[in-house]
């Protein structure tokens, strides 16, 4: 099969009790009403949920199809041989401050029986004095922090960091985490959906009732030497490089080759507007140019533009 453009999947509302509407009146999503949607999850291939093409040649076919049907063609010769394509990418709205968490690194989650997952957030839009959670901070030991976890007061434990919109921070399994609220937020991360959670702030779900914590699997996970961690500092272009993914940051002045090898790659806008093969993107719109497309190029539309784009790495 010859693919001529690039590939939009359906974006899926998640809805989350600390989300709010920012995906509809900033980004211009579609969601449904009364109900605070947290995230999008843009490109996901789970049997829970699947990302479905949105139109042309491809339209309906699931994520997970092409990856099985159509993984050379889409995705080209290099990828890992994975039953399921191995990155999940959302966006988050963060009107409120998410639980306290960990993800279980790999030897970890084998033994608990979860998935490891390490991931990266990229601040796409942030209320003033917006925050985020990660790491310990200097001098809470692993006894240190289980005291004040008893007490209700983990809060005095991890370190806070301010979050700016153009920023971005690495977040590897074992770092405890969260997103404080303010915060609209691309995160890119392995395929996986395993969240241990200490603390949630000492509220309730939607449903009225105090949210199931993970206390026991999330001090096995804690990484309890990871102590006051920063953002991510760029080398060029490269935001996150580690090896699961890849994500860059290209500012679009002049048309650029979208694949630089036989090899797919994931693009969304963060500023302005692009084009490729003819359709425009805005901010927050996903497009997945095939590695068998490799004649596409990103244009900058209405000015210079800035995009995140993402690969396997």
């Amino acid at each position: 099969m010859t693919l001529k453009a690039p590939v939009i999947f359906e974006p899926l509302p998640m809805k989350r009790v600390w989300g709010g509407r920012l995906l509809d009146t900033h980004l211009h999503k579609t969601l449904p009403p009364g109900t605070p949607i947290g995230e999008s999850w843009e490109i996901v291939d789970r049997p829970e949920a699947q990302s479905v093409v949105h139109d042309g040649p491809l339209k309906g076919k699931t994520l997970h199809e092409l990856w099985t049907d159509l993984r050379l063609e889409v995705f080209g010769a290099s990828v890992p041989a994975s039953e399921r394509f191995p990155l999940l990418i959302k966006i988050l709205d963060a009107r409120e401050k998410l639980s306290v968490q960990v993800h279980p690194p790999a030897d970890v989650a084998k033994t608990l029986g979860g998935e490891p997952k390490t991931e990266m957030w990229y601040f796409l839009k942030c209320d003033p004095n917006a925050k985020i959670y990660a790491g310990l901070k200097k001098g809470v030991t692993r006894e240190r922090f289980e005291s004040l976890l008893r007490a209700g007061k983990v809060e005095q434990a991890i370190h806070e960091i301010p979050a700016h919109q153009g920023e971005s921070i690495f977040i590897p399994s074992g770092r405890l985490h969260a997103i404080g609220g303010g915060n609209l937020i691309i995160e890119t991360q392995q395929n996986s959906d395993t969240t241990y959670r200490v603390f949630d702030w000492n509220r309730v779900g939607l449903d009225g009732e105090p949210r199931t914590l993970h206390i026991d699997q999330s001090l096995l996970s804690i990484d309890f030497n990871d102590i006051e961690p920063s953002l991510s500092t760029p080398h060029g272009e490269d935001i996150a490089k580690c090896d699961f993914f890849d994500v860059q940051k290209w500012k679009i002045e002049t048309p650029r080759q979208a694949n630089e090898k036989l090899a797919f790659s994931i693009f969304t806008p963060v500023e302005g507007e692009v084009t490729c093969c003819g359709l425009s993107f805005n901010v927050g719109q996903f497009f997945l140019v095939p590695a068998t497309l490799n004649t596409a190029e990103i244009l900058p539309h209405k000015g210079n533009a800035e995009v995140l784009r993402i690969t396997i790495a």
